[in-house]
């Protein structure tokens, strides 16, 4: 890759730290965090190797990088890397990841003289650096970092402690069991307390609500508190309408300010967490047709200049469709239909795309496909068949299918499936 303005400068500043004092270091690092915020994904991953962190870990083991400008470099990296969704294992594999690992665990041991603002700084470095700690590391780091998200107060400096501090913890995976004592009520304070006092920054309290989300793969019974005690869906809906109306979608991704750009990142979480959140629920609702339909007015907003946003809600909409619960009476209430049918219809559409879409169908397909042994029910199905039937023969669904079919793009026993 052609090193590029951001990449040179930022090379050059990195080159000069070892020879400068603590503050000149300190300068240094402020001018590189902002320049890492210009980055994009192929470019950010080409600076951040595991080279680099490894030059860290040598410039710490050699005391020619000071720890409280480390951890300001290297708390900036993971917060770009997780905000951007910039997954990468460089960080994972380097000699510093294991540096931290062990003075995490020798810290936490520690009873006496224990330095818990380093812990935290560890800690949350560990946690935005690397996307998959070990569910041993997540144990033993959570509890931590939640005693920073707990603090309430409503000042510019607590405000970025504490959104730090939620997005590092929505960083632990899906896959990572935790025992719901290390979380449950703090999180659950966290999130009751900004519904009544609106105290957190929006990054903040979508990586609560992230990090809650990820925990229900372990823990089934976590979907009462989801969605009938601190109320998920009502909560996201209002979020992504809230950002979807201040936001212009007519302008193209590198025409939008740095906020504007951040309110776009912030989004992508949310819809981030309502992929998990629409595969993986069983206590579904009615109301929950308003929540697919957020999701679709956010698609057709930013569908013209933000193509990354609404395919992560075509990826939503097909998640909703694998979840048995979710009724094709809610997808049709909620547009989903509509705009994975418009999508199709677009001349833009790449592979990846055409492929969601279809699978899509193919889930509503299986789902008008079970019949029910009670009348009314079986009544109900046939009559919403026939109401999908009449919508993708209007849209002239099957001539589209069959043109990407003979593409070779994706093929399905099922065929045109809706007229089976």
């Amino acid at each position: 890759m052609q090193e590029t303005c951001n990449t040179k400068k930022f090379n050059e500043l990195f080159s000069k730290l070892s020879n400068s004092s603590a503050d000149e270091q300190r300068e240094k690092i402020e001018e590189m965090n902002e320049l890492m915020e210009e980055m994009g994904e192929e470019e950010f991953k080409s600076v951040f190797t595991k080279e680099w962190f490894n030059e860290i870990d040598k410039m710490i083991e050699e005391k020619t990088l000071s720890w409280e400008n480390a951890i300001l470099l290297l708390k900036h990296v993971g917060y770009c890397q997780t905000l951007k969704c910039f997954y990468d294992f460089a960080f994972k594999y380097s000699f510093l990841s294991d540096r931290f690992q062990e003075m995490i665990i020798e810290e936490k041991m520690m009873i006496e003289e224990k330095d818990e603002k380093l812990l935290v700084d560890l800690c949350e470095c560990y946690l935005l650096l690397n996307r998959w700690p070990s569910s041993e590391m997540s144990s033993i780091i959570a509890p931590c970092i939640l005693k920073v998200a707990l603090k309430k107060e409503e000042n510019e400096e607590t405000q970025k402690e504490v959104e730090m501090a939620l997005l590092a913890l929505s960083n632990i995976p899906t896959f990572d069991k935790l025992d719901k004592e290390l979380y449950l009520n703090e999180i659950k304070e966290i999130i009751k307390y900004q519904q009544e006092h609106h105290n957190l920054t929006r990054i903040a309290y979508q990586s609560a609500w992230e990090f809650l989300i990820k925990r229900f793969y372990w823990d089934k019974s976590l979907e009462e508190v989801i969605v009938n005690e601190v109320h998920f869906e009502r909560e996201a809906i209002r979020e992504l309408e809230e950002l979807a109306k201040w936001m212009n979608w007519k302008k193209k991704e590198e025409e939008m300010s740095k906020k504007e750009a951040k309110e776009v990142l912030i989004i992508g979480r949310w819809l981030h967490a309502l992929g998990i959140f629409f595969r993986l629920f069983r206590l579904w609702k009615e109301e929950f047709a308003e929540l697919i339909g957020s999701v679709a007015h956010v698609c057709r907003a930013a569908r013209e200049n933000n193509k990354e946003i609404s395919n992560w809600c075509i990826c939503s909409f097909r998640d909703a469709t694998e979840n048995g619960n979710v009724r094709v009476e809610d997808l049709l209430k909620g547009r989903a239909i509509d705009v994975v049918l418009e999508e199709i219809h677009r001349q833009t559409l790449n592979e990846g795309r055409t492929n969601e879409c279809f699978q899509f169908f193919m889930n509503v397909s299986r789902k008008l496909k079970q019949k029910n042994k009670d009348e009314r029910e079986e009544e109900e199905r046939k009559s919403m068949k026939k109401k999908v039937f009449e919508k993708m023969e209007e849209e002239g669904y099957e001539d589209i299918f069959i043109s990407f079919q003979k593409t070779n793009m994706f093929y399905f026993d099922d065929a045109v499936f809706i007229y089976l």
